[in-house]
């Protein structure tokens, strides 16, 4: 190619650029136009595809496991509070219901009035400072006559009359508005169903519900000076999940999570909370210094979680209730740390809108996103 038709085909060039850049304003100048028609348009689009979204139906028979909400107590923009979703064939699980994990289960296509029981592990604000908006959806959305479940260790019942008489004005505004045919009063709210766990040294579970297939586990967990404080295993059709709640190292988790398909571990790094407190400590903020060496003793580090992993010879390790946030996936490994020295399995460090698939009576573990 000689210079001359070069000089053709940059000229060519330029006036298919000049032509791209004259299309796209005259694209952006109608859309300016009409914002309020392709603003509507959109929107319809978004309501098709969104109000009433089940992903239930279309899973395979089998235990699933939802992340709805991955984060620990510390602000983190890309994570909800504490809260884990089973689906055990066509019927809906939570596990805890910290503060946003309403909202993603509905980006997730998890209906909340499909929710047959929620658990909670421990009375800690962050697994818990949801509840409202999880009482409030599973009402409306449902229809529901009766208020929802709520399973947790001795003192659920109280937490849970607590978030009523919080919400029981908003309640009352809601029947009076819509009607009791639409809101039923009776369906507003939850109830609480304490469990007791046998005493120490004589068990360590207890079974909290038992049917159609499926089977649910809690065990004592340490979490002091927080008591009670239990994990939950799921068991259906050949397959099992464990959900750890927040505790330190403690033996009784690898007996619960023995053969599981996935642990569900919560997990603290040290090395990042200590550059939390150094931080802390420059700017004088003293009180945050010693929350940051309290939080230390009663978690379990990546490391041991693993550790834990290999001792109930599970096949997956899932880390949830992330310790300290985690802004970028590049730190990742830094919060994992060494823990692949002690599990040789795989190790996934959890995000809200995690979907693990085990389909029934098989060994097959599959993972996708919702969200």
């Amino acid at each position: 190619m000689n210079f001359h038709e070069l000089g053709l085909h940059m000229q060519l060039l330029k006036k298919v650029l000049l032509g791209l850049m004259g299309l796209a304003l005259v694209v952006a100048a109608v859309v300016w136009v009409f914002q309020k028609q392709v603003g509507t348009a959109l929107l319809q689009r978004v309501a098709h595809a969104a109000v009433g979204r089940n992903i239930i139906p279309t899973l395979p028979d089998g235990l699933h496991v939802a992340l709805c909400g991955t984060n620990g107590p510390f602000p983190d923009p890309t994570r909800a509070g504490p809260c884990t979703a089973i689906i055990a064939g066509d019927r809906l699980f939570v596990v805890d219901a910290g503060e946003g994990s309403a909202r993603n289960m509905g980006y997730m296509g998890l209906p909340l009035g499909k929710v047959e029981a929620l658990l909670l592990t421990h009375f800690h604000s962050d697994h818990i400072d949801g509840l409202g908006p999880f009482m409030l959806q599973h009402w409306g959305m449902a229809t529901a006559t009766t208020p929802l479940p709520i399973y947790g260790p001795t003192g659920v019942d109280q937490v849970v009359d607590g978030f009523r008489a919080a919400y029981v004005l908003d309640y009352g505004y809601r029947v009076a508005h819509h009607s009791e045919k639409i809101m039923p009063s009776g369906g507003s709210g939850g109830k609480g169903l304490p469990f007791t766990l046998p005493p120490v040294g004589q068990g360590d579970t207890v079974v909290v519900l038992e049917d159609k297939g499926l089977k649910i586990t809690a065990f004592r967990v340490n979490h002091a000076p927080i008591e009670p404080a239990v994990g939950y295993r799921f068991d259906y059709k050949g397959r099992s999940v464990v959900i750890t709640g927040d505790t330190k190292l403690t033996p009784t988790v690898a007996t619960a999570a023995k053969d599981a398909d996935i642990l569900i571990h919560e997990a603290l790094q040290p090395t990042l909370v200590n550059i939390l407190g150094a931080e802390l400590a420059a700017k004088n903020m003293g009180n945050l210094v010693h929350v940051m060496r309290d939080i230390l003793n009663y978690h379990t580090t990546p490391e041991e979680a693993a550790a834990q992993a290999h001792a109930a010879q599970v096949k997956h390790l899932v880390y949830n209730h992330i310790v300290p946030p985690l802004p970028v996936k590049f730190a990742y490994p830094a919060f994992v740390g060494d823990a692949a020295k002690f599990f040789d399995g795989p190790i996934t460090v959890g995000e809200d809108g995690m979907l693990f698939t085990l389909p029934a009576n098989s060994s097959v573990i599959e993972t996708k996103r919702l969200m």
